[in-house]
């Protein structure tokens, strides 16, 4: 299972430095709206500190941590749902994304230009967010009131159609309302019936507060009801030039115990209900990306399709057991490996093996 962000926002926020900065990645950083047309992709590693733990014991091979892929998309303007900017373009990126990274700028800086008729060192990530927001509900109404009419007449043939036509239309007024799709109450079949719709404001949303350094660490007001992630994009460049060991010191200077990509990464998995299990052996340490409440057959099938299919049980043992007793061999013989069937629901940091058919 990959996890896809798409870094969004306003021209001249500080995306294009941060996905860089993330993800290593040479990408164009420049002072002028529209500098981003393509989107750039960047697959970066997920850290945990919990891989080398189990790797002091197993001596792997090779240690695999999980994956995110960032998508640094253009900057938008007002008017992009109507074909503004790079709008329509901005848009379909974004469809392909599990979430959306909203990047407002909270940063001062005089060399850095805004959009006309705003000095360079004006900040508004209030009104800056409610702008995408507007952008991306205006996309949502119109692209529903495309496809209402087909809906509308299908649902006449199909009556499985006629809870799509009429989640559809209950969501036109609630967007009409100026509110995400998101936050409308639906049942469990009304939603499946509108991720359907892909629409842009049912997809999660973390907002990432681009601050200046002095001000890291600071909470801040929310947005949209969501606390948003302080990080420095200017820190996290400088931390992306630097050796593991330096990078840790760098970050203790300034009093952070995390990195901006760790600490984005896990309100990522949590945003959408993601876990990591862990797999060991002399081969490699692996994390494995399921959702939380998977069950065990389930996980198995995260490896590959055909171990989920062919499942029997699973050899389990918690994260703090497998350290705590020096591994396999450890919480066999304290009683604390445990032998687990097709209702077992994983959870974060189990140590896993499975037995299966093929």
């Amino acid at each position: 299972m990959s996890l896809s962000i798409g870094i969004v926002g306003l021209p001249n926020v500080g995306k294009s430095t941060l996905f860089t900065a993330l993800t290593r990645k040479g990408g164009l950083a420049a002072n002028y709206p529209f500098a981003t047309i393509d989107p750039n992709v960047g697959i970066v590693d997920v850290p945990d500190e919990r891989l080398g733990k189990l790797a002091e014991i197993v001596r792997p091979g090779r240690i695999v941590p999980a994956t995110v892929e960032f998508v640094d998309i253009a900057g938008l303007v007002k008017g992009a749902n109507e074909g503004e900017g790079l709008g329509n373009q901005f848009l379909a990126n974004i469809r392909e994304t599990d979430a959306i990274c909203e990047v407002v700028r909270y940063f001062k800086d005089p060399n850095v230009m805004r959009e006309v008729g705003r000095t360079a060192d004006f900040v508004d990530p209030a009104g800056d967010a409610d702008t995408i927001m507007t952008e991306l509900i205006l996309a949502d109404l119109g692209s529903l009131e495309k496809q209402l009419p087909k809906l509308e007449k299908d649902a006449k043939r199909d009556k499985e159609l006629a809870v799509k036509a009429d989640v559809a239309r209950r969501l036109v007024a609630w967007l009409n309302d100026g509110k995400r799709a998101a936050t409308m109450e639906m049942t469990d079949e009304e939603r499946v019936a509108a991720k359907g719709l892909f629409l842009l404001t049912m997809k999660p949303i973390l907002y990432v507060a681009n601050v200046d350094e002095d001000m890291l660490g600071e909470e801040l007001a929310p947005i949209d009801g969501v606390a948003p992630i302080p990080i420095c994009a200017k820190v996290e460049a400088e931390l992306s030039e630097l050796e593991p060991e330096e990078a840790a010191e760098y970050l203790a200077d300034l009093g952070l115990e995390k990195s901006g990509l760790e600490t984005l990464a896990q309100a990522a998995y949590r945003l959408l209900g993601l876990q990591s299990y862990f797999t060991a052996g002399e081969m490699e340490v692996k994390a494995w990306t399921v959702r939380v409440g998977a069950k065990a057959p389930e996980a198995a099938g995260v490896i590959h399709s055909d171990f989920e299919r062919g499942f029997i049980k699973a050899e389990v043992a918690s994260y703090e057991d497998y350290v705590e007793l020096g591994g396999e061999a450890g919480c066999k013989a304290a009683g604390k490996l445990r032998m687990e069937g097709k209702d077992y629901v994983v959870q974060d940091g189990d140590v896993m093996h499975f037995r299966f058919n093929v």
